[in-house]
């Protein structure tokens, strides 16, 4: 166990190594929040339309935008919903209509908009929505807790999560360029941690906007709405055309794929960024077991993962930077390579197999058809909005590390926090 000042010594060391790596980029370094970096990077990705609604920790990604739209330093037709049904109805009209459109929420508005998700990605609509995650009611906290997005995950959105501020600004450009791709044409779930990341600065280097321009060119939609050429968008369609229409989105999903890939290593190779498409792997070259985790807690992770190696553990952090689509393949080649793999679950799944989350049983399905399986294991932490300590990350540590030297574990589920049973 740590004591205080080497947790401190640690963690201002980990944020050295964050600035150094800002610091490698070229353009502006500013102190951003996580919103404050989604707002930069929509209004250089110049969006023409954003429907707002009200609910915290999100709010003050639309109180940016809307200031910018009144200042004049971005071009923006901004609509306030009277609820967040209404406000994805906003945005899936603008984006039907061939705009490049924003919205998001948190919580239990991410929940409240649930019927309008489905027939935004059948109808192949590639607006973007900022998520920064709230814990749903009860408990109703205003800490991160993944549960709202993650329970949007089968409508046929591309979904993935950013761990730093700096993560969030280059994911909201690299998510429009995906899900803009004729290959793909699906809306995109664009989530950082609420009041973690949403809330707490750091550095992010902000390149120019011709190299944005560059990068992210305008929409082109072909299939948006012509009243010089109507035609007809409802979610019901006559029952033989069901089974066409959910095939077409299951191949837009897995045509993300390589769209992901290209995106993402045209990204690195513009702007001196190393993002791995996929997963990020951390101290993993002779790792015997890992963190599994996605997130905005992987950032804290990382610090207790560098601090158990210290003491001699052979432990690393497998964080995967989407949900959906799901890289199967892709995870099954990293995660069969360790004795034993523990799933960070910051969100629920109640009375699901295994009594544990929703991350859990993806990775379990991942692995299922592996010859050599590592011992599975999952950790229900951060709920409620919970900060995730360093010392419960260490009880994690101790878990992964006699589960690798047993070959087997005590519990498929521990919940942490409850005196670590």
């Amino acid at each position: 166990m740590a004591n205080a000042p080497e947790d401190v010594k640690l963690k201002r060391q980990a944020e050295e190594d964050a600035g150094a790596l800002a610091d490698s980029r070229t353009g502006t370094t500013k102190f951003l929040t996580g919103l404050g970096a989604a707002a930069h990077a929509l209004k250089m990705a110049d969006i023409d339309v954003a429907s707002s609604y009200p609910i915290r920790p999100y709010t003050g990604l639309m109180m940016m935008l809307s200031m910018m739209a009144a200042r004049g330093e971005l071009d923006l037709e901004f609509v306030h919903g009277e609820g967040e049904h209404a406000q994805l109805g906003i945005a899936h009209g603008a984006s039907s209509a061939g705009a490049r459109a924003l919205t998001g929420s948190s919580g239990v508005g991410v929940m409240y908009a649930m019927e309008v998700y489905s027939p935004i990605s059948g109808g192949r609509c590639p607006l973007q929505m900022v998520i920064a995650d709230r814990t749903l009611d009860p408990p109703g906290d205003f800490g991160s807790e993944h549960t709202d997005a993650l329970s949007t995950r089968d409508q046929g959105w591309l979904l993935g999560w950013a761990h730093t501020p700096q993560e969030v600004f280059d994911n909201t450009l690299m998510f429009y360029r995906i899900g803009e791709d004729p290959r793909v044409y699906l809306p995109q779930m664009n989530c950082q941690d609420g009041y973690f990341l949403s809330h707490i600065p750091m550095k992010v280097v902000v390149p120019t906007q011709e190299e944005v321009d560059a990068f992210l060119p305008p929409l082109q939609f072909p299939d948006a709405l012509d009243p010089e050429n109507p035609l007809g968008h409802g979610p019901q369609l006559f029952p033989g055309q069901g089974h066409i229409l959910e095939a077409s989105r299951v191949n837009a999903m897995m045509g993300a794929f390589p769209v992901i890939d290209e995106v993402v290593n045209d990204f690195n190779s513009r702007f001196g960024t190393s993002y791995d498409p996929f997963v990020e792997q951390y101290k993993c070259a002779d790792a015997e077991y890992v963190l599994f985790i996605s997130g905005g807690h992987a950032y804290t992770a990382k610090f207790a993962v560098d601090h158990m190696r210290e003491k001699g553990m052979k432990i690393g952090l497998v964080r995967t930077r989407w949900v959906r689509p799901w890289p199967t393949d892709y995870l099954a080649d990293i995660l069969t390579k360790f004795k034993a793999v523990g799933v960070v679950e910051t969100n629920n799944s109640f009375g699901a197999a295994r009594q544990c989350g929703i991350l859990t049983l993806e990775v379990a399905t991942t692995l299922y058809q592996a010859p050599k399986k590592p011992v599975l294991t999952a950790f229900m932490a951060g709920l409620g909005g919970e900060v995730i300590r360093l010392d419960e990350f260490y009880y994690m540590g101790d878990v992964l590390k006699d589960a690798a030297a047993k070959g087997s574990t005590e519990r498929t589920a521990y919940w942490i926090g409850f005196h670590n049973v």
